[in-house]
């Protein structure tokens, strides 16, 4: 049984050191696979390693549920994979969300009775799955929103620079000089 800690970030400028901490604080003997890929699609090239490596009893372990997915249908798609193949994830951020959380939902519930109530005891557990169900997805959903608040802040952002004054992007007729067209120009 192996413990994996996943920590991913969206680009290689950003710091991945405070998810690494936060994991190896929770599990010291963690094995770290570090990533600087998009959140919004599980297509990525070490987390693709890792499902291919991870087996029945395993751990991952993530700083929260938005370094798995910010994709909330192909999280919470993933996160019933790794459960049905016996994986075990931990969210630090989201602990409601665990997977020993929902196993608990699934076996535990409310014992019959041999009574008559039972029916009504089925029903209140039927529930209580369902409602430990949708906070999975919820949890997804909000990882999901996060991105496009972003992208909705940004776009804000820079209407009201654009809106003072502020030169966006490249002049007009101005020409971009990079290291490969000097280059390129060389060889001529």
């Amino acid at each position: 049984m192996t413990i994996y800690g996943y920590a991913r970030i969206s680009s290689p400028q950003q710091s991945i050191d405070r998810q690494i901490r936060n994991i190896k604080a929770y599990d010291s003997k963690a094995v770290i696979v570090q990533e600087a890929y998009t959140g919004t699609k599980m297509d990525r090239p070490k987390w693709n390693r890792l499902y291919s490596r991870i087996k029945k009893g395993d751990t991952i372990i993530f700083d929260s549920v938005s370094r798995m997915s910010r994709n909330a249908e192909e999280g919470f798609h993933m996160y019933n994979e790794l459960f049905n193949k016996g994986i075990n994830l931990v969210f630090l951020k989201e602990p409601h969300i665990n997977t020993d959380t929902y196993k608990s939902a699934l076996q535990g519930g409310i014992p019959a009775t041999g009574t008559n109530i039972d029916c009504i005891l089925e029903g209140i557990n039927k529930y209580l799955l369902s409602l430990a169900k949708e906070q999975i997805r919820l949890a997804f959903e909000q990882s999901e929103k996060e991105v496009a608040d972003l992208h909705q802040r940004t776009k804000e952002g820079i209407e009201t620079a654009r809106i003072n004054g502020k030169q966006i992007g490249q002049k007009p007729g101005a020409r971009l000089t990079t290291q490969k067209s000097k280059k390129d120009y060389l060889k001529v």
